[in-house]
């Protein structure tokens, strides 16, 4: 099952609890610790992934299945046994660090640009890469993600057209976009709403163009 199947199931089975349970949007954005019920309706609107705690904490509240919850075909009722043929024992939260901002000439992963730790499914985890969140920046994939949320990047050095991924232009910080090569060009496409963000065309034999990684996933900001 895909991100975008996973998402929209979650937020589907979450409007049903809340319109089922006659729920009031502030008291469980309160609840959960949510500055804002604007971040409920997102998640019921199927606009922003939330964290694995988040998902924990509202099947606690509405006392059903996470794993249900995340979307997948298990029983609704908690404490039931998992079939490990419809999901995995093995697909628990893996531990990933989540980078402020990449830069050129700094390691990837050095101390000082680590600022913490989020989870990650191990289904979204292959064997052989190196994983990494990084923060969102600015407002250039807003109607994907948006400043301060934090995307699942899988280390490589190559992505296909059409892929987001974060790539490191000429030196400067690393950028998250949408790429794409033509004609021997290299395309950086935000996906934005705001006009003052526009594509980026680069020659790659005039100018550096480092890929860093593809980003599979990402996590919304609480």
């Amino acid at each position: 099952m895909n991100d975008q199947i996973i998402l929209d199931k979650f937020s589907e089975r979450l409007f049903k609890l809340v319109k089922e349970n006659g729920t009031d949007i502030n008291m469980l954005a309160k609840a959960l610790g949510i500055k804002s019920k604007s971040t409920i309706y997102r998640y019921m609107n199927g606009e922003m992934s939330p964290k694995i705690t988040t998902i924990k904490y509202l099947a606690e509240y509405f006392n059903v299945n996470e794993v249900w919850l995340m979307g997948y075909d298990v029983p609704m009722e908690r404490n039931n046994k998992i079939d490990s043929n419809v999901f995995p024992i093995a697909d628990i939260p893996k531990k990933v660090p989540v980078v402020g901002r990449i830069s050129a000439g700094v390691p990837l992963l050095a101390t000082e640009t680590i600022e913490g730790y989020e989870f990650a499914p191990s289904s979204q985890i292959k064997e052989g890469y190196t994983y990494f969140y990084l923060r969102v920046q600015g407002d250039s994939m807003n109607l994907k993600f948006n400043e301060g949320d934090i995307v699942l990047v899988q280390k490589q050095d190559s992505l296909e057209n059409d892929e987001i991924g974060v790539i490191l232009v000429d030196g400067n910080d690393a950028t998250v976009k949408k790429y794409k090569t033509e004609n021997g060009l290299v395309i950086l496409e935000p996906m934005s709403t705001n006009p003052a963000n526009t594509v980026q065309i680069y020659n790659p034999k005039k100018i550096d163009i480092k890929i860093v990684g593809k980003v599979i996933s990402y996590q919304g900001k609480i």
